[in-house]
C-alpha cells in the first residue's frame, strides 16, 4: 500500500509571511469599517491560524494597528509625492490639500486610524509609525515652497494639516454641505484655505526679515 500523502495546510506562512498577511488584512478590514473593525481573533480565523499565531508577532492589537496606520502613511505618502512632484498649474500646497480631502474621503475607514485614533499618539519616535508620519509632514513643509524662516514655515505648515483635518471630519459626517457650507464645495473651501495660509506664511515671513534688519 503506498504511503499517504500528508496535504499541506493551504494556509501556512513563513516567518514573516503571516506578519504581512496580518497588517494587509487588518488593513482591508480598517478601511472597510476603521480601527474598530479590526479583531486578532477574527483575523487569525480568516487567515486560517491557531488563535495564538498572530500574538507571535505582535504583543496585542494595539502593536498590530501601529504596524497597519504605519502602512496607510506609507500609502499616503506614495500618493503625495506623485502629485506634488508632478508638474502643475496648481501650487504644492493645493495639490497636497485636495490629496488629503479625496484620501480623507475616500478611504475614511483608514484616515480615521491614521489621524483620529489613539495609535498615532502612543508610536514610538523612530519607530516605523513615527517615521512614516514624519515624512508626510515634511511632505507638507516641501509643499509650502517657503525658505525656512525660524519655524514660521512649520508653524504654518501645522495650522494648515489642523484645518485640513478639521474639513475632512466635518465632510466625512455630512456637516459641509447644502447652507451649513453657505454653498462653497469642499474642494473650494480646501482652496480658500491653501490661499490663507500662503499670505499667512508670506506676511509672518515679510515681517520677521524686516525685524532683522533693523
Amino acid at each position: 500500500m503506498p504511503p499517504r500523502l500528508v496535504r499541506k495546510a493551504v494556509n501556512t506562512y513563513h516567518h514573516g509571511d503571516l506578519r504581512d498577511a496580518l497588517v494587509q488584512a487588518a488593513f482591508q478590514d480598517a478601511e472597510r469599517g476603521g480601527p474598530e473593525a479590526v479583531n486578532i481573533s477574527a483575523l487569525a480565523k480568516k487567515l486560517g491560524v491557531s488563535q495564538p499565531a498572530p500574538y507571535r508577532h505582535f504583543a496585542d492589537r494595539e502593536a498590530l494597528l501601529e504596524a497597519v496606520t504605519a502602512e496607510g502613511f506609507r500609502q499616503f505618502n506614495v500618493i503625495l509625492k506623485d502629485l506634488v512632484d508632478k508638474p502643475s498649474k496648481q501650487s504644492k500646497l493645493s495639490r497636497f490639500a485636495q490629496a488629503t480631502l479625496a484620501f480623507g474621503l475616500q478611504r475614511n475607514g483608514i484616515y480615521r486610524l491614521m489621524f483620529a485614533s489613539r495609535t498615532m499618539a502612543s508610536a514610538v519616535k523612530g519607530g516605523e509609525l513615527h517615521k512614516a508620519a514624519m515624512e508626510t509632514l515634511a511632505l507638507l513643509i516641501e509643499s509650502m515652497e517657503a525658505p525656512a524662516v525660524g519655524l514660521l514655515r512649520e508653524r504654518q505648515a501645522m495650522k494648515m494639516w489642523a484645518s485640513l483635518h478639521g474639513v475632512v471630519m466635518l465632510a466625512g459626517q455630512g456637516l459641509l454641505t447644502g447652507q451649513a457650507a453657505g454653498g462653497v464645495s469642499r474642494e473650494e473651501l480646501v482652496e480658500d484655505m491653501v490661499q490663507e495660509a500662503k499670505l499667512a506664511l508670506s506676511v509672518a515671513m515679510k515681517s520677521a526679515v524686516e525685524r532683522e534688519a533693523r
